[in-house]
């Protein structure tokens, strides 16, 4: 009995192990698994919700933060002139500034949307293809209203990772990116103090 037991688990531990490396190598799965952790964190935490909302934004940012690759979006922000103009310490210090809001940012967004509900389009994927850019679509469904989201994510060696994403038509990158622009010229082009004044707002993204 013993012995089968142990044969069960280790069949089971290996179907585990297969369906999270499939997760790893197929964009789809990618964002689908991680996006219903997300909806496990709204809907079994409405009370840590009213009673620490920090301690369940973080709950969020935990799912949230290892899919993002914040190296290469903060510097889409920055955009080529600004991010030519900026020292190698000030590029590290808007990767973690920008780190920070985007987290606070979504997060905050995410923990308003309640017993939302979110399905992924899941698409045919050849891992043989070696794709480096892809397109992961959802659908946000709020009990009242649907809403388009749109994860672009890019592959780095074996691991996918988001570079933008889509929510309602609104383009975070894009906003970003205008932001930091109109905030570095209302700073003369100065990098030091635009970094120091830089606060993301994507505001709601017509979400409600």
């Amino acid at each position: 009995m013993l012995h089968t037991l142990k044969n069960y688990f280790l069949i089971f531990f290996s179907l585990f192990c297969s369906s999270y490396a499939s997760a790893e190598v197929n964009p789809y799965l990618f964002i689908d698994i991680n996006s219903q952790k997300m909806v496990s964190v709204l809907q079994n935490n409405s009370e840590l919700f009213k009673s620490d909302r920090n301690k369940y934004e973080n709950k969020i940012k935990e799912i949230f933060e290892p899919m993002i690759d914040f190296k290469r979006i903060s510097a889409s922000v920055m955009g080529k002139k600004y991010y030519l103009l900026a020292t190698k310490e000030q590029k590290y210090d808007f990767i973690n500034i920008f780190r920070d809001s985007l987290l606070n940012t979504y997060s905050e967004t995410l923990a308003q949307w309640g017993d939302s509900s979110i399905s992924t389009i899941i698409l045919d994927y050849d891992e043989s293809q070696d794709i480096k850019n892809i397109e992961v679509k959802q659908i946000l469904d709020t009990g009242s209203n649907k809403y388009p989201i749109s994860y672009k994510l890019r592959k780095n060696d074996e691991d996918w990772k988001i570079i933008n994403i889509i929510i309602n038509g609104v383009n975070l990158g894009l906003t970003f990116r205008n932001q930091f622009q109109a905030l570095a010229i209302s700073h003369n082009d100065n990098i030091e103090l635009t970094l120091q004044n830089w606060v993301s707002d994507a505001g709601d993204a017509g979400v409600s």
